[in-house]
């Protein structure tokens, strides 16, 4: 934490320190620095997140970008420096920010330090070296380009730092964070730095109408994420209901399944898993008795590792067949239907599943000191049963969970 800690201090300081000299040696071109704080405000005040989803925020990412890259505006030369950049984009994204604190949405504190240092960053290599000049031969393609490198670089710095704090106050493998946070620059981020540089050139070239211009794009493009994180959402309610199934029909304990999903969600991330195989994983867990229901009988307490092997692989088909005609994505269907076979010949996402839904059944069954007890029934079982890797990173997440006291149920050591 000492690093969100020292990140957090470099922003507010930061911060303070344009704040001070701007009040100090006043606005440079007020309108231009109103327009583009309105843009922001405008872009954090839409800022939205779902439930699979990052916080996104186009609008307001491309208009500190373009406002950090600009050099001219309707033909003039503009005056404002790097600490009025910050100063302007910071105070904008605080006022943007207030409805999100008062719904208590999002982590605000460190989406206002990126967007301070990384906005820092694009007007620290593009401001001085205009301003001095040096820019001058840069001019018609050339210029476009540079702008476009800038950009790329800033929104790759934004990515390696976002994923560095969200390993400092996780602990989670900062390579698959990277990874996803890069993922995502495909989508979004070509996105943002195409239109942060065509704002930049366009206010450059005919003015501040350009702003309304350029940001209808984003702020459609900003719909449709919304529409699309809705249906996931929408998916994913239904797929929990689907999970219910078997405990609303006395298959297994009342919240057996979200237990193992959320354990097994954790234990996937320990290990190094991409937001799309989290997501595969999660709903599997979800779906992972969902072939019970076939049963004339109920297993009691929907315990089915106590089950013959053949029983258990036979459930598992049922439930991976019923998945597949949900119209499930096969990976899910997959993960289900292959949880019972031996560890070597599962996917990740089966291996883990079938290991901490066994936890979770052994730590229920065993009552007080269950979950040291059903640790080291995993542990000698890892000859064919359970991977040894999966295990141990099973307990050092139920470690990491009793140190937090956040850990589900049964989670407890």
């Amino acid at each position: 934490m000492s690093f969100l800690v020292a990140l957090r201090s470099v922003a507010v300081l930061l911060t303070l320190l344009a704040l001070a000299h701007t009040l100090r040696h006043g606005l440079a071109e007020p309108g231009v620095a109103l327009a583009f704080g309105v843009l922001v405000v405008v872009g954090e005040l839409s800022r939205w997140s779902g439930a699979e989803a990052r916080e996104t925020a186009p609008l307001g990412i491309a208009g500190a970008l373009s406002y950090a890259l600009l050099g001219q505006s309707g033909g003039q030369v503009s005056q404002h420096g790097v600490l009025q950049v910050v100063a302007v984009v910071a105070v904008a994204a605080l006022l943007g920010c207030v409805p999100h604190v008062v719904r208590g949405c999002g982590a605000t504190v460190d989406h206002l330090t990126r967007r301070v240092l990384t906005v820092a960053f694009a007007a620290v290599c593009f401001q001085p070296l205009y301003h001095r000049g040096r820019l001058l031969e840069w001019s018609g393609a050339a210029h476009v380009l540079l702008l476009l490198t800038l950009l790329v670089l800033t929104v790759l710095c934004d990515a390696l730092l976002a994923a560095a704090m969200a390993h400092a106050r996780t602990r989670w493998p900062f390579g698959p964070l990277l990874r996803d946070e890069l993922r995502a620059l495909l989508g979004i981020g070509s996105v943002v730095c195409a239109t942060g540089v065509v704002m930049a050139l366009a206010v450059g070239v005919v003015g501040l109408w350009a702003l309304a211009v350029f940001s209808l794009p984003l702020l459609l493009t900003q719909l449709s994420f919304r529409r699309y994180a809705a249906v996931r959402a929408t998916y994913r309610q239904t797929i929990a209901s689907l999970a219910r199934a078997t405990e609303i029909a006395g298959y297994t304990p009342p919240g057996h399944a979200r237990r193992v999903a959320a354990l097994s969600r954790e234990v996937g991330r320990e290990l190094g898993l991409s937001e799309p195989q989290l997501t595969v994983l999660e709903y599997a867990a979800l779906m992972h008795d969902i072939g019970q229901l076939s049963l004339v009988d109920p297993v009691p307490a929907g315990a089915t590792t106590g089950l013959p092997a053949a029983e258990q692989r036979r459930i598992a088909l049922l439930g991976g067949a019923v998945v597949r005609q949900t119209g499930v994505d096969n990976e899910v269907a997959v993960v289900v239907e292959r949880q019972a076979a031996p560890y070597r010949d599962q996917p990740i996402g089966a291996r883990i599943i079938r290991t901490v839904n066994a936890y979770e059944e052994k730590a229920r069954a065993a009552g007080p000191g269950g979950p040291l007890r059903a640790l080291e029934e995993l542990r000698l079982a890892t000859a064919r049963d359970y991977q040894p890797e999966v295990v141990e990173t099973l307990a050092r997440v139920l470690m990491r969970q009793r140190g937090s006291a956040t850990g589900p149920q049964g989670a407890q050591l």
